[in-house]
């Protein structure tokens, strides 16, 4: 089955652009309408109930994206964030577990999207209760981007749909293939679809320190470093996380700083 889709962009020409390259290289979207303002915007959301919003998000002034999505009064599509925000609205997105795209638009990226928006509505499916938590999670995106405020909430996509947490409830994190293990205070871990290295931009690098290939800590749960028979950070519940030889230099010297 097909995801029906709407394109919403206030520059024509970006607008049929992702278009075109839908109806060229993503057979499973079939767009349904497009607007170039956010009242038209919403008079086509409430009238065709898409499956998904291509949403630019400087519209133009960078907050009508968000708004539209505030005035919808039922909520129940997915959102492609279609960008030219970089850096620290990078780190937002993925915080929120949302799907984006950065112009100007890559085909390959296109279709990775396209892949996981079908997967996450079958998941939502499941569980509608899923798309209450997506849309808390787009509003801190919403706050972190408009205030430009790191936000210190994130939300983790698993088997059953989404979990929003704090990040101070993380107590490491360790690379699984191409996925993440997420290790909680209380015992409880997830298994998140995105990689470690996504994790590495997704965190505060005040609170989170990537000390192997395969492991990130939380600073604050560190209770002391050891380099007998190998590099070990020991965690305050006695768990040892190996520390790469080439990661030991900036290790120290981030622990003498924090002093």
């Amino acid at each position: 089955m097909k995801l029906r889709a709407i394109v919403v962009d206030d520059e024509e020409f970006a607008r049929k652009n992702l278009i075109m390259l839908l109806e060229e290289f993503c057979p499973d979207v079939e767009v349904i309408g497009e607007a170039g303002r956010k009242s038209e915007a919403k008079a086509i959301i409430e009238s065709s109930k898409p499956d998904v919003v291509f949403l630019d998000i400087r519209m133009p002034s960078g907050s009508e994206g968000f708004e539209l999505l505030d005035e919808l009064e039922e909520k129940d599509f997915l959102v492609v964030f279609v960008t030219a925000f970089k850096d620290f609205a990078i780190r937002a997105f993925n915080a929120s577990a949302v799907y984006y795209l950065l112009k100007p638009i890559d085909v390959e990226e296109l279709q990775t999207a396209v892949e996981k928006l079908k997967e996450t509505r079958r998941v939502f499916s499941d569980d509608p209760q899923n798309f209450s938590t997506y849309y808390s999670s787009l509003k801190h995106l919403s706050d972190s981007l408009l205030r430009n405020k790191p936000t210190s909430r994130i939300a983790i996509s698993h088997t059953r749909g989404l979990k929003i947490v704090e990040d101070d409830s993380i107590s490491h994190l360790e690379a699984s293939g191409n996925c993440t293990t997420i290790y909680f205070k209380d015992g409880t871990r997830y298994l998140d679809t995105r990689t470690l290295k996504t994790y590495e931009i997704i965190l505060n690098p005040a609170k989170f320190f990537r000390v192997h290939k395969s492991h990130i800590i939380n600073l604050d749960l560190l209770a002391e470093y050891v380099n007998e028979d190998g590099h070990f950070a020991v965690l305050k519940n006695g768990l040892r996380i190996p520390v790469a030889r080439n990661r030991v230099s900036d290790f120290v010297k981030m622990l003498k700083e924090v002093q």
